[in-house]
């Protein structure tokens, strides 16, 4: 800027921005924060793509006004109390923190690390505005969410994009493709779920995916073959035989039919066939949250265990394990060719 006029407006120095973006939490497990981000979150159209003079009367008139009591319940069970969070705002800011010092590392001072929540806060646009404010000129774009699905991988991009409409200079901007067959990925998840069992593995170990609409599927999103190749690639990592993964679906909401098996089920009719002890992994979440820690910990493992099942192990998610931050870390190299 040393050529610029003395009043012209002061523009910080470039950097490369990476932002990577999780699902997202209510600010807290009362009413009305539940309410807000249940409505937020409901409303996506990538999510519920059911018509609006349809499907908007049911949310506003019955879901919202009992739907905030019983979620905000089992919020209530998981709450990280001495942060006054949810344990996935806990787990992503550590996971940025971590990704922090390691592109750092990497690239210096010539990036700059943050997060954003597509549902509640911090904001996408939020947090946009702030790197774009710190001089932030090309922006890696990393949703969590290992294999891509319309309702996560695309709602994320597409508020990005609705973001970056608001900027007067929009910065360069590149969305990362999902990495769920990533050789360091599924080392990762290999890695794991061996720590996790101490080399006694379980008669089946269930790979818990979060399920979506059958009809999604027919109409061309690519989710459910991703999660199976996910599957097998583990199963070849961990070199086991045949037979021992399963791969099921959870979070099941709503009349349609969804993928299936689903999880609460499955793991009922596996304790009725004698499998007593099982292990379930959750490779769609970066992070734990209450799909895992309260859902699965809770729900399915009741299920199992009122069917008869002795022994039920759940390995936590990848979070801020540093073979996760690496992996994260990879693919935003990946991305980041020619910009630093």
């Amino acid at each position: 800027m040393e050529h610029a006029p003395a009043d012209h407006p002061k523009i910080p120095q470039g950097k490369t921005g990476i932002l990577i973006a999780n699902l997202g939490t209510p600010d807290g497990y009362d009413y009305w924060s539940m309410r807000r981000y249940l409505n937020e979150f409901l409303s996506d159209k990538r999510v519920i793509d059911y018509p609006s003079w349809k499907w908007q009367p049911l949310l506003q008139g019955i879901i919202l006004t009992k739907r905030p009591f019983s979620s905000g319940a089992n919020y209530k069970l998981i709450w990280n109390e001495e942060k006054g969070e949810s344990p996935l705002m806990t787990i992503t800011r550590d996971q940025a923190e971590a990704l922090r010092v390691r592109a750092h590392e990497e690239w210096g001072d010539r990036v700059m690390v943050d997060f954003c929540m597509r549902y509640g806060n911090p904001s996408t646009q939020e947090v946009l505005d702030r790197m774009i404010e710190a001089g932030c000129r090309r922006i890696v774009f990393l949703p969590l969410y290992p294999q891509y699905a319309g309702a996560t991988s695309a709602t994320a991009n597409d508020q990005l994009f609705r973001a970056l409409m608001t900027q007067k200079w929009q910065p360069a901007v590149r969305t990362v493709e999902p990495y769920f067959d990533r050789p360091d990925y599924i080392e990762a998840l290999a890695a794991s779920v061996t720590r996790a069992l101490d080399g006694n593995p379980p008669a089946k170990l269930v790979a818990s995916y979060h399920g979506m609409p059958k009809r999604y599927l027919t109409e061309g999103d690519p989710y459910h073959c991703q999660c199976q190749k996910t599957s097998r690639l583990l199963k070849e990592a961990l070199g086991w035989d045949d037979g021992i993964i399963d791969t099921t679906f959870q979070s099941v909401f709503g009349p349609e039919e969804w993928l299936r098996p689903y999880t609460v089920e499955h793991v009922a009719e596996l304790a009725k066939q004698g499998h007593t002890d099982i292990a379930v992994i959750s490779p769609a979440f970066a992070s734990d949250c209450i799909e895992t820690l309260e859902e699965i910990n809770g729900e399915i493992r009741e299920s199992f265990e009122h069917a008869g099942g002795k022994r039920f192990t759940y390995i936590p998610c990848l979070n801020a394990d540093p073979d996760h931050i690496e992996v994260m870390l990879n693919v935003i190299g990946d991305n980041i060719t020619g910009w630093v």
